[in-house]
């Protein structure tokens, strides 16, 4: 029976029972009912109008805005803004690493365009919160498959280091393709690697894939989870110390 009542669903077929009919589920609770992997119930959040008297209730974060038709959809059966408003928001108001990273998975699932939000925001001059969305767009990577490759990626440009490609295919010097590593800094030869649950569980074939690399004349660093979260500062040491390093010249990569 808790396995049912917690079940995201049935938490928001509860709520809306308790809402006016003018409300929208958003934020948070949008991006998942859009496929994101954002907490739905942690609290609900929905949207109503700016005249609606709708006091607070348990478990409901309730916000007030002026959300037109178009930017209205359904969802698994819910009234929820649409992807655009829904990333427009989680933009403007999350943490920028969360923002960056509900981006992150939205552009890679091609639930939308960075165009798409860069129109909405000269629609709406005069909402709050626009110059935060505008620099978390400018972060955003579709190439990223994962939250934890957002952190790291985040991790060196709030260093100052350079920001590196995402996702590309690199190949040896008779041009027959190595591996595509998480990130790359061309100029370097450098390539990064996140290594989550799937890595642990498929080490021999990433222990091949990194002998490919070195014997291609690339170099390699691999952070974990642990790395990112709890040695931050380690993760860009070594990363600014392999860019500082020089470069054994070798084949020409191609990209």
């Amino acid at each position: 029976m808790r396995a049912i009542a917690d079940d995201p669903d049935v938490v928001l077929t509860a709520s809306s029972r308790r809402l006016p009919m003018t409300a929208v589920f958003s934020g948070p609770t949008a991006g998942w009912l859009h496929g994101l992997d954002l907490p739905p119930c942690d609290p609900v959040e929905v949207t109503l109008p700016l005249g609606s008297h709708t006091s607070r209730l348990a478990g409901i974060t309730v916000r007030r805005s002026d959300i037109s038709p178009s930017e209205t959809v359904t969802r698994r059966g819910h009234p929820t803004t649409s992807v655009v408003r829904t990333l427009a928001d989680l933009g403007r108001r999350l943490p920028i690493v969360d923002a960056v990273a509900a981006l992150d998975m939205a552009l890679h699932k091609h639930l939308l365009k960075s165009e798409h939000l860069r129109s909405w925001i000269s629609a709406h001059p005069r909402y709050p919160g626009l110059g935060r969305l505008r620099r978390r767009i400018e972060l955003a990577e579709p190439a990223t498959e994962s939250v934890m490759e957002t952190r790291l990626r985040l991790l060196l440009v709030f260093a100052r280091l350079p920001r590196p490609l995402a996702q590309v295919s690199l190949f040896d010097e008779v041009g027959q393709f190595v591996a595509r590593p998480d990130f790359y800094y061309p100029l370097h030869r450098l390539a990064l690697e996140y290594d989550g649950g799937h890595h642990r569980e498929n080490l021999t074939g990433d222990n091949r894939r990194q002998n490919r690399l070195v014997d291609a004349g690339y170099r390699l660093l691999r952070f974990t989870a642990a790395d990112v979260l709890s040695a931050p500062d380690s993760v860009v040491t070594l990363v600014r110390r392999a860019l500082s390093a020089p470069v054994i010249d070798c084949a020409t990569d191609r990209l």
